[in-house]
């Protein structure tokens, strides 16, 4: 359907066939979703976020449906990313998709650790996203991008190790000041961002009187983060329009897409809506594509930041 919009977008120096990218943690570990979704429709595939070692994750239930979206504390379960490098990534590449391989720990030397463990196969990538925001993991340790100077020495960390791709350091909205924090890290040496994470958030058992979830808390994806996550590409993106940012939360359909570019995001990342529907990158593309020839827009880059100011 996109013979006559052009939807390659730039990411740095990464260029992309399509702004739609698929979210970390909601295509599978490899191929599995693939199957069902050709990846070679859309800009990139994230992996699920992998630490320098196995993590067995929260206790079970891990998620739970709540009014526009859901809450999940799966606690970043993984198998590692020397199991992913081995197992799952090669399947992924065999599909044709484009990949950002996605890393986290619980200190500055676990992302460093990561990193390094992607060196040998970082000719195999896009970009590598550096999760600095899960706000559901249940060992109570920190979470990073709520502290600007740790998360800088994180992004610094792994920007000191010979991987050479592109960086992407995944924050959150609940923050302060979020533009201080993107700037910190661009400086440190992150390439660009991903805004936003899920959102933390509570569900309770009224009959029990106790957490609905296996951990104490979750992290909220799904419709209801879309504003959050629209004023987060938002102020960010006008505080440092250098930086390519790929735009998360809540996007559902194509004109969400075209929200989230509006807002200053050079891609966006759709998650939650593939829980729903294995194929929904196809059709948000598909609608984005509609969307910009109904309103005679001939690329999708004439969209990025094109917000304008409210009328006086």
């Amino acid at each position: 359907m996109s013979e006559t919009v052009d939807l390659t977008t730039q990411l740095g120096k990464v260029l992309l066939p399509s702004p739609i990218i698929a979210a970390s943690g909601t295509f599978g570990h490899g191929a599995e979703v693939a199957h069902l979704c050709d990846p070679t429709r859309l800009g990139a595939v994230t992996s699920k976020s992998q630490a320098p070692f196995l993590w067995a994750g929260n206790r079970a239930p891990r998620l739970i449906p709540v009014a526009a979206g859901m809450v999940n504390a799966v606690g970043l379960q993984g198998r590692g990313i020397e199991h992913w490098v081995e197992r799952d990534l090669p399947d992924l590449k065999a599909t044709g998709a484009r990949v950002i391989a996605s890393i986290w720990g619980f200190t500055v030397e676990d992302f460093a650790q990561a990193a390094r463990l992607l060196v040998a196969v970082q000719d195999q990538l896009v970009g590598v996203e550096i999760n600095l925001s899960c706000p559901n993991h249940g060992s109570g340790a920190t979470v990073f991008s709520h502290d600007t100077a740790l998360s800088a020495e994180v992004v610094q960390a792994v920007h000191a190790t010979n991987l050479q791709a592109p960086l992407f350091a995944k924050l959150s909205a609940g923050v302060t000041d979020l533009p201080e924090v993107a700037g910190a890290v661009v400086d440190a040496g992150a390439t660009g961002l991903t805004l936003i994470n899920t959102f933390r958030s509570l569900v309770i058992d009224a009959e029990t009187r106790r957490p609905a979830l296996g951990a104490a808390g979750g992290g909220l994806s799904g419709p209801a983060l879309k504003v959050i996550a629209l004023r987060a590409v938002h102020d960010v993106a006008q505080a440092h329009p250098h930086i390519p940012i790929i735009g998360t939360g809540g996007v559902l359909t194509g004109l969400d897409a075209v929200e989230m570019l509006l807002a200053g995001a050079s891609a966006v990342g759709v998650g939650t809506a593939t829980f729903y529907e294995p194929r929904a990158t196809h059709r948000i593309t598909d609608e984005l594509v509609d969307w910009c020839r109904t309103h005679g827009v001939g690329s999708v880059r004439d969209l990025i930041g094109r917000l304008k100011e409210p009328e006086k």
